[in-house]
């Protein structure tokens, strides 16, 4: 439940009732919440700010948040065609964002890691030598995990999901194995925190993402913790955004086609009108 609509409830009632009620009513609702303060010690605006939060711990969520797979990569650079996989997570999480498998992976690329990619994950090319494995071994794994996941009827939260499924894609081929010939239904916290919380200012980064639904991402750039924060944020829009999300896995995936397409072209038109007359980018999704 959003703000404004949580407004036209809430205020009514705020108006109507004496500060005792509401602060007897508001503790009864905190009882066990801590971050629900006493409306005595707050003003209106964070009373429903406060009341909001407490509908979105309580309210439910659309039935494809219920499980969840996870997916992250970290690798050598950002150009798709040429990065390799350096570390990668695939996971599950329960209906509470709770871990219940997990499978990790750290690989040796064949080439040199650049220290701007070691500098954003820590992983430097002495240590992919020494711990990692070939990726010829590692891809097909990844692969298999993911296919389990859907195999199970769970969709797969990939945050940025072009980046990560296109390049596991290149991985795939340039190791002889065969790819994803299904990638469905994807869950891309970006791609729906851009459609419906549009107008946030401020970075779309997964950290940034993070904080503003309240998730904790700790270790940022790490597979695992990336992977897992971006599957308890999809768990937190679908609890925010309810009802514009009540859907299907299938048809929230079709969905996200459009909105890819609908930002990307946005953004183009705004890049030629500001900067570049020329500039072109991709809306497809979930691979580019």
């Amino acid at each position: 439940m959003r703000l404004d609509r949580l407004r036209d409830v809430a205020v009514p009632v705020l108006l109507g009732a004496t500060a005792g009620l509401l602060a007897h009513g508001v503790r009864r609702l905190s009882e066990g919440r801590p971050n629900v303060r006493r409306v005595t010690d707050v003003g209106a605006d964070a009373v429903l700010f406060e009341l909001e939060e407490l509908v979105e711990e309580v309210a439910p969520a659309p039935g494809w948040a219920a499980a969840l797979g996870v997916f992250d990569l970290e690798t050598t650079g950002v150009d798709t065609g040429t990065a390799r996989i350096v570390t990668a997570h695939v996971g599950v999480l329960d209906e509470f964002g709770q871990v219940v498998e997990r499978h990790e992976w750290i690989v040796d690329p064949g080439v040199d890691i650049p220290d701007a990619a070691t500098a954003v994950h820590g992983v430097s090319t002495e240590r992919a030598r020494r711990f990692g494995r070939p990726p010829g071994e590692v891809v097909p794994e990844i692969l298999a995990v993911i296919r389990s996941v859907f195999a199970r009827g769970f969709p797969l939260v990939v945050y940025n999901a072009p980046y990560d499924l296109t390049l596991l894609t290149a991985e795939a081929r340039r190791h002889g194995v065969e790819p994803l010939s299904t990638a469905a239904p994807v869950v891309d916290p970006l791609v729906i925190d851009k459609a419906l919380d549009r107008y946030r200012k401020g970075k779309r980064t997964l950290s940034a993402t993070s904080a503003a639904y309240g998730v904790a991402l700790t270790d940022a750039h790490d597979a695992g913790a990336d992977a897992i924060a971006a599957g308890r944020v999809a768990q937190a829009m679908a609890r925010r955004f309810g009802p514009e999300l009540s859907m299907s896995a299938a048809d929230l995936h079709e969905a996200q086609i459009g909105w890819c397409a609908e930002q990307a072209e946005r953004f183009q038109t705004y890049m030629r009108e500001k900067r570049d007359p020329s500039f072109t980018t991709s809306g497809a999704w979930p691979h580019r």
